[in-house]
């Protein structure tokens, strides 16, 4: 406890000292989850992370991998089951300690371990080894050509700080615990913690010992995050220049926001798509035609004109067009048809509907909430009757995971840029290590076997086949109704300049001021 006040003692100091114009207020709908970087598997907890600590890679601005904690890599070349890492020397954690390969390992471990939604990326892995101070190699169960696609948001903590302050495993949020590192932070990135209230603001300040800082612009010397649910009370802070950039313009105020002088919006496609889930255990949603029914009776052109004014691009599947797999043809999405969807509820014994419940995030996706009350109407035109239960994504995610909704909403963005890491979250029999984020109920043992050979197939050709044939499976089951892909629109004061990154991500230390 005692290294942790002098650590915020430094941190206010360095604050003090530093601030100038390039305070940067920065507002989204939704906080991060927890400061834990290996519990969750979450966008906005992700962005926060990616601020205080580094992964061995990550993807910039434009989306390239670039080089971070690790500035070499490759597959061995007499074993291509080991992946070599040599590690950038001089490198020292917030409190001072330095970096180095033990580090790497420990991480990695930890974020394999139970309690973290990171797991799945590490499915492939056997063991991590220290080769040196400085070399890190990892072995996977036969070779993996992807795996540094894996390891983006796979960030790196300090084992000494861990042992510390006892948080060697992650903490698990579905079952309500806390850590020290739910609240408290020791990486190595460009910011560092000054203080932080939950679903309030969290203030971070510049690392004046960042190893970047002569490889990057490094303008921002002061960052205050405020997370701000309401999108009208979010638009009037910009507006008014109570924060410098938001990551969620709503799309009814991106005219307002681009015409006002002194603000821009920067857009561009998202890598998520939005989609609903369905159980297939029990219940009337089992039923495949009731499920192709409720699949046709969403309108999403509809949707994009009426609900998304226009910021969306509607799909038949839950891949954005970023990711290796994506074709045209598992694109295109089917007709808007209320009189062949109710001929195939009568078909399956549910001539006069059903009631069920749509469960719902309200501060996590583009226009979420107003997404699925336009569902609530469109199932209604075919006899279902839904009671629509929206919640801020801290409780939502729990329910839709947890496999207590019949009916949910989920959105999936795709950091490796490869169907492998839907599959492996979204559509494998729920397992200890795979399949976290599916509740479903579908399994079948043949998918699962191909899911798990991506890992280690290097015939590229064979690969696209198997998953090919997997997006056929997935796409015939239909647990999964896909409605679009998100648009990002960011806005922010007009002398800032700074690039939509495709994960949603802002990475404050490539920012330039005008």
């Amino acid at each position: 406890m005692l290294n942790k006040l002098l650590v915020t003692v430094a941190a206010i100091a360095v604050s003090a000292t530093t601030i100038s114009a390039e305070t940067i207020r920065w507002a989204r709908a939704g906080d991060s989850i927890t400061l834990d970087p290996h519990s969750q598997n979450e966008g906005p907890t992700h962005a926060l992370a990616h601020q205080m600590y580094d992964p061995l890679l990550q993807r910039d601005m434009s989306g390239a991998i670039i080089p971070v904690l690790a500035t070499e890599w490759a597959a061995l070349p007499d074993n291509p089951n080991i992946w070599r890492f040599k590690l950038r020397k001089g490198v020292v954690y917030h409190d001072g300690a330095a970096f180095d390969a033990e580090d790497v390992v420990f991480s990695l471990n930890r974020a394999m371990a139970d309690g973290s939604e990171m797991k799945e990326l590490l499915s492939s892995v056997k063991e991590v080894r220290a080769i040196d101070s400085h070399t890190v190699d990892i072995e996977t169960h036969g070779a993996n050509p992807l795996l540094i696609n894996n390891l983006t948001n796979m960030f790196i903590m300090d084992k000494g700080w861990s042992e510390a302050n006892n948080v060697m495993t992650p903490h698990d949020v579905a079952k309500g615990e806390t850590n020290f590192a739910t609240m408290n932070t020791n990486g190595t990135g460009a910011f560092m913690l000054v203080s932080r209230s939950v679903d309030e603001k969290t203030v971070l300040t510049a690392n004046p010992n960042y190893w970047g800082k002569d490889l990057y612009p490094n303008q921002v010397t002061e960052l205050i995050y405020t997370p701000i649910q309401s999108a009208a009370t979010r638009v009037a802070a910009l507006l008014s220049g109570e924060v410098d950039i938001i990551q969620d313009v709503p799309v009814q105020d991106l005219g307002r926001v681009s015409a006002t002088d002194g603000l821009s919006v920067q857009t561009a496609a998202q890598n998520r798509v939005i989609f609903f889930g369905l159980d297939t255990k029990e219940g009337p949603t089992s039923n495949l035609k009731v499920r192709q029914a409720m699949n046709i009776a969403i309108n999403r052109d509809a949707i994009k004109q009426v609900v998304m004014r226009g910021q969306s691009d509607p799909t038949g599947v839950i891949m954005p067009p970023f990711v290796n797999g994506w074709t045209e043809a598992l694109n295109a999405y089917p007709d808007y048809d209320i009189e062949a969807a109710k001929t195939l509820m009568s078909e399956a014994g549910f001539a006069d509907g059903f009631d069920i419940t749509l469960n719902c995030p309200n501060d996590r996706y583009i226009n979420d909430e107003a997404i699925c009350q336009a569902a609530v109407g469109m199932m209604g035109q075919i006899g279902i009757n839904v009671t629509l239960d929206a919640k801020p994504k801290a409780q939502h995610f729990p329910i839709a995971k947890g496999g207590e909704a019949d009916f949910y909403m989920l959105g999936w963005g795709v950091p490796t840029f490869d169907s492998h890491y839907i599959f492996n979250y979204l559509v494998h029999t729920q397992t200890n290590d795979r399949g976290s984020w599916n509740p479903t109920g579908f399994s079948d043992a043949d998918v699962d076997a191909m899911i798990a050979s991506l890992e280690s197939e290097t015939d590229l050709a064979k690969r696209d086949a198997t998953i090919a044939s997997i997006w056929g499976k997935v796409q015939d089951a239909q647990m999964y109704l896909p409605i679009h892909n998100q648009v990002l629109n960011w806005g922010m004061k007009s002398n800032i300049e700074f690039a939509v990154q495709p994960e949603d991500q802002p990475h404050f230390q490539f920012l330039k001021m005008k």
